[in-house]
């Protein structure tokens, strides 16, 4: 048995998620061979999961989206491939008293974050973003990694996305020598393109504390900014302004795309191939996989639609186990989902449900050994 399934978000932690599932299943089935390899798709829990996979553990004290300070974790391994997690530096966890500031808050400490990295002997690294508190297309994090964005006098424009209305200038030549020699991967499950009606500010403002008003500041300020760097570095920076993935936690994606020759890819797919589960998959027999909420957005390149698509495409079975279902069996089998177990299943009040996230999922896991173990 294999299992591959993402946190369940304010309740339990991947790890904690494979041990719990474990327990229930040996619970109807003693002795069963299980396996854990903890998932996530580049979002938070990224760290976490190549820190499970066997990664050494570095902090940094870094800029907060705010400018308040705060710790932030990475993950290293020995040889060499880091994974830095935007969240842990520039993250929603970090507003201070949850108080958003949409059109000021910064990613200058994710620059920080990815110059640690580099300081430990990162010589790849696996960027993983999303849960942002930020909107200013990664130009805090270029500033950090030594850019430069002046405006009209020649000062530095103000931080957040909202300032970069008054860009006059960019200059790159000062990044990191270090990052050209680095190979960055763009990890994330979001495609979106920087502005417009599906980019940044429109689709994930709002969920940053941005009403009507900032949403249209933001969109024109980081439209502003991808024209100052067309000028600054050519027309490669209006193409990554459309490209997929520039939208990605409030635009940092279209500064990693533009200053970091990042390369793009989904997510789920660069930690499956990071966290080891290729050689895990190739000795399961059956595969359980899952996360705290299984809907929509499971099936647009989250944990549990990638893990069943490789075991689907190993010809193993997969089963799901999550906090609650909102998915028709219809999209499940759509996925390679044979059946999905929910702990509001088993406990109605989602209060209850959180808080005893553990037990129910033990017994969720006895349940589903029942179904198809014995």
């Amino acid at each position: 048995m294999l299992i591959a399934a993402d946190k369940f978000k304010g309740s339990l932690t991947a790890v904690e998620v494979a041990e719990h599932v474990t327990a229930g299943l040996r619970r109807a089935v003693p002795g069963l061979d299980v396996a854990a390899v903890p998932v996530a798709d580049g979002g938070d829990g990224t760290v976490a999961a190549a820190l499970a996979a066997g990664f050494t553990r570095h902090e940094a004290r870094v800029t907060g989206p705010t400018g308040t300070p705060v710790t932030a974790t990475f993950a290293l391994r020995a040889d060499g491939t880091a994974v830095v997690e935007m969240a842990e530096a520039s993250g929603l966890q970090h507003l201070p008293g949850g108080v958003f500031a949409p059109l000021t808050a910064t990613t200058y400490g994710t620059g920080e974050l990815l110059l640690a990295a580099l300081d430990a002997g990162a010589t790849s690294i696996v960027f993983g973003v999303g849960g942002s508190a930020t909107t200013d297309g990664g130009a805090g994090m270029l500033a950090a990694l030594g850019a430069r964005f002046l405006d009209a006098e020649g000062q530095p424009v103000g931080t957040g996305g909202g300032p970069l209305r008054e860009l006059a200038t960019a200059d790159l030549s000062g990044l990191d020598p270090r990052l050209a020699r680095t190979e960055i991967v763009l990890a994330s499950d979001v495609d979106n393109p920087l502005t417009g009606p599906k980019g940044a500010p429109a689709v994930y403002g709002p969920q940053k504390g941005a009403d009507e008003d900032d949403v249209a500041t933001l969109d024109a300020a980081l439209a502003h900014y991808a024209e100052v760097l067309e000028r600054a570095v050519g027309p490669e920076a209006a193409e990554y302004a459309l490209a997929p993935g520039a939208g990605a936690a409030g635009g940092i994606g279209y500064g990693a795309l533009v200053g970091l020759d990042a390369a793009f890819r989904p997510g789920i797919d660069v930690m499956l191939d990071v966290l080891g589960f290729g050689p895990a998959l190739a000795k399961a027999t059956f595969v359980i996989t899952g996360e705290g909420s299984l809907d929509e957005q499971t099936l647009h390149g989250k944990a549990p639609a990638g893990v069943a698509a490789a075991a689907r495409a190993a010809g193993l079975d997969v089963v799901a186990v999550c906090g609650r279902l909102q998915l028709p069996q219809e999209a499940l089998d759509r996925a390679g989902i044979r059946r999905a177990y929910a702990l509001t299943d088993l406990e109605s009040d989602p209060a209850r449900c959180m808080a005893e996230a553990g037990p129910l999922l033990e017994r969720a896991a006895e349940s589903l050994a029942r179904d198809f173990l014995v």
